[in-house]
C-alpha cells in the first residue's frame, strides 16, 4: 500500500510517499506560503499533490494547530496560519481525493513517528518535547496518543514556568515557551551579535568560544531543565525524547540530561533522556502510522 504523507507548518509543507513500514520515497519540501491564510494554504497544498503524486490509497495529515483527531478538524491555530480554527481538513482531503484522510497535530505525530520507527521504539510510554518557534508536547501511553478531556493535551509549552513573566502568544505570563523555546534563544544571542540567526550559527560561535554566548546558553539550559524537571516528577516517564533542530546538538542534549538529573528526586533516576532520531520526516512517519493502523 502506499500512503502519501503531508506534513503542514507554518513554514514549510512537507511530502512523501511511504509504505506501511515507513519506506519514504519521493520527499519534498516547499514554502508554505502560510501567511495568506489557511484557504490558500490548503489550495496550495491539493494543487501540489495533484502535480507530483498519482497513486496512492490512503492520506495521513501531520499539521500545526490543536487538532480533533476524530473529526480530522482543526480545534485551535494560531496566527501563524491565520483563520486555521476550524477548519475541516479531513473532509476537504477525502472529498477532493477519494481516500481516507486521518489528521493528528504535529507534535503527537512526531511522536508517533518516533515510537514506530525511531528512538522511542523501545518505550511504550514517554515524553516527546520539540524545541523550536514555541515548545510542543506530548505524551505517548501504551503506544498510543493520551489526548485529554477535548483531544487538546500536552501543551506543555504553555506551564507556568515564571509567575508574571514575559508575555506569551496565548495571552498569559511566564509560559514555558517563552524561557526555553529556540525563538527565545537566538533572540537572546542577537542581542550579542546580529549573525546569530540560528541555532546552528549560536553552536558555531560557542564552537569558536564565544564566553557570552556561553552565558545566554546556560541560563537557557538552565530553564529547559526546570521544565522537564516539573514533567518528570508528574508522569514519571521512562524516557523524554527532545526534539526540534537545535535539539539535534549531541552535547546539548547530554547537558540537559546530566542536569535534569541533578534537580530530580533519585528515585526518578533511572530516566533516560534522548534526542530524537527521525528530524524532520518524524510527522511524517507518525502520519504514515497512523494510516498503517487504520488500514490493516
Amino acid at each position: 500500500m502506499e500512503i502519501l504523507a503531508i506534513d503542514i507548518g507554518g513554514t514549510s509543507i512537507k511530502f512523501c510517499i511511504s509504505d506501511e513500514n515507513g519506506n519514504i520515497f519521493n520527499f519534498k519540501e516547499y514554502d508554505s506560503e502560510a501567511k495568506k491564510g489557511a484557504k490558500h494554504l490548503i489550495a496550495r497544498i491539493i494543487q501540489l499533490i495533484k502535480m507530483n503524486y498519482k497513486d496512492f490509497q490512503a492520506i495521513g495529515i501531520s499539521t500545526a494547530g490543536q487538532v480533533n483527531n476524530e473529526e480530522g478538524s482543526i480545534i485551535y491555530a494560531n496566527d501563524n496560519i491565520p483563520n486555521y480554527t476550524g477548519m475541516k481538513v479531513k473532509d476537504i482531503f477525502e472529498m477532493n481525493f477519494k481516500v481516507p484522510v486521518v489528521v493528528e497535530n504535529d507534535v503527537n505525530a512526531a511522536a508517533l513517528g518516533e515510537r514506530n520507527f525511531g528512538a522511542g521504539k523501545k518505550y511504550k510510554n514517554f515524553l516527546c518535547l520539540t524545541y523550536g518557534t514555541g515548545i510542543g508536547g506530548a505524551v505517548v501511553c501504551n503506544s498510543g496518543i493520551y489526548r485529554g478531556f477535548n483531544g487538546s493535551a500536552s501543551e506543555f509549552g504553555h506551564m507556568i514556568l515564571y509567575p508574571g513573566g514575559r508575555k506569551c502568544t496565548c495571552g498569559f505570563l511566564g509560559c514555558y515557551e517563552m524561557y526555553g523555546s529556540t525563538t527565545i534563544l537566538v533572540k537572546k544571542a542577537l542581542e550579542v551579535d546580529k549573525k546569530y540567526v540560528s541555532g546552528r550559527d549560536i553552536f558555531e560561535g560557542l564552537e569558536r568560544g564565544n564566553t557570552e554566548l556561553e552565558k545566554i546558553l546556560e541560563g537557557w539550559v538552565s530553564d529547559v531543565v526546570y521544565g522537564l524537571v516539573s514533567l518528570t516528577h508528574i508522569f514519571n516517564p521512562p524516557a523524554i525524547i527532545l526534539g526540534g533542530g537545535v535539539m539535534e546538538q549531541d552535547k546539548l542534549v547530554t547537558l540537559i540530561n546530566s542536569k535534569v538529573k541533578e534537580l530530580i528526586i533519585e528515585s526518578y533516576s533511572d530516566i533516560e533522556i534522548v534526542k530524537a532520531s527521525l528530524g524532520n520526516k518524524a510527522g511524517l512517519l507518525g502520519a504514515v502510522s497512523l494510516i498503517s493502523g487504520i488500514l490493516r
